[in-house]
Formats: structure tokens, sequence, C-alpha cells
């Protein structure tokens, strides 16, 4: 049996999210479908990450388990052709130790939301970006994301559908930058709250309308009441970056 180790990509908006789902088209179950086709036996794939429908990814880690004997290369362009035509990329694949878990194995992941500031609707990007028509303070916003930095009690930025045991987590990175029309936050933690970078990002939207003060965050955490939430950001704009792991995975 070989673990193989894949980087992939993907547009999330034809899919009901990357797990496996009764009620529609996933991620998972797309490559899954492929792998099994390739190698001719039943195929699981784990990732770093469960994105929900609609978010998108640029580097998502996953592995999955192989009895064929088959090279990573011919495995990645096998996934490649054949899970067409979702939009779905394997932008790398290689052998990993057998002890490597795309999941349990992973000590950070980054994500980043793409806003864009204008009056005029999204074209290319319709899907790809939430945008906000109003005016937004992008120094307030970053003002803000600083109050949520660190280790706390994220009940408040958690979805009310969360399975995880605590809602303690710890938020080692929350950027604000913009560049033009286009405003990008950047969120970096061990893991994250099922909704927790949404409902983070609709919170600083609210704070760059000019709605919230920059303190406001401070009292939405402390809260620690999903009823003191503001705004949940919409999926669109959502991307998981990449994934960390001790060691660098050699070629």
């Amino acid at each position: 049996m070989t673990r193989f180790a894949l980087t992939i990509e993907y547009d999330g908006r034809p899919f009901m999210g990357w797990q496996r789902q009764a009620h529609g088209p996933s991620v998972q179950e797309t490559i899954e479908t492929a792998a099994a086709r390739i190698v001719h036996e039943g195929v699981a794939v784990h990732a770093a990450g469960r994105t929900d429908a609609g978010v998108h990814a640029r580097g998502m880690r996953a592995h999955l388990d192989v009895a064929r004997s088959i090279t990573p290369f011919r495995l990645m362009e096998g996934l490649n052709a054949l899970v067409r035509p979702a939009p779905i990329a394997i932008l790398d694949c290689r052998v990993v130790p057998d002890d490597w878990h795309a999941r349990f194995s992973c000590i950070a992941r980054h994500y980043e939301f793409r806003l864009i500031n204008r009056r005029a609707p999204l074209t290319v990007e319709q899907g790809l970006a939430w945008r906000v028509p109003v005016p937004l303070d992008a120094d307030a916003m970053a003002e803000g994301a600083a109050r949520l930095i660190g280790r706390h009690d994220f009940t408040t930025f958690r979805s009310a559908h969360c399975q995880a045991d605590s809602p303690i987590r710890t938020l080692d990175r929350l950027d604000v930058a913009r560049d033009g029309d286009v405003i990008a936050v950047r969120a970096s933690a061990r893991s994250f709250l099922h909704h927790q970078v949404r409902s983070m990002v609709g919170c600083l939207v609210l704070v760059g309308q000019r709605k919230w003060m920059p303190d406001a965050m401070t009292s939405a955490l402390e809260a620690r009441d999903r009823a003191a939430l503001g705004l949940n950001a919409p999926p669109d704009g959502l991307y998981f970056l990449r994934a960390d792991y001790p060691e660098a995975i050699s070629d």
C-alpha cells in the first residue's frame, strides 16, 4: 500500500463542499470516483480541511492510499483527466510516509477572503469574491482584526452546527490589506471552527462600513454568544490557501 499526498485547486461553486454529501456533488466524491477508476479499487481521500459549499481552494492538501503500483505522475495525470469537466486540478502528487496524514499531521491552515469594494457588479469574479458596494475603511478593519488574534473562546464566531469539541482556538494571524478595490483578509491558525473565518470577515465588514467600532470585535468575542454575531460573510470569496506540516514533503 502506498500513500500519496495531493495538492488540489478547485472552484467551489458547483459543489456542496469538500466532504461527500448525499444531496449533491462534492470535491471529495469527484476525486474518489476518478481515483477508483484509475486503480480499480475503492479509495478514500482525506483532506486538511472540509470547505463549505461555494468555498474555493488554491492549495488544499489531501492523501489517499493505493494498493496498485503506480507512479505519482501517472496518478496525477489520470486524476486530472478523469475529474473533467469539474473545476478541480491536482497540482502536485507525491509519495509520503504511511504515518503522514493530511488532516492530523497538519500544524497550520491558511485562508484568504477576497472582497471587492466597488459599486459596479462583478463579471469575471462573480462567485469568486464578495462585492461590497459601500465604501470600506480597511484601516479600521485591520484594527478590529487585531482584537481577535490570540487564544480565545470563539463561540460567537462559530456556526450553530459546528461539531468541534471546544470553541477555544488560537488565531495566529488575521490581516487586512487593501490594493485598489480589492481587500484581502488573511487568517492563519492550527485549526478553525465551522464558519469561523466567514463570521470574522462579516463582522470586519461592519467595522469597515463604520456600523461597528473596532472595539465591537472585542465585545462580540467576549460575549461568547452566536447571537452577538453581526454578519456572516457568504462563501464566495473564501479560499483555502495552504496547509503546513512539521517537515517539508520531499520530491
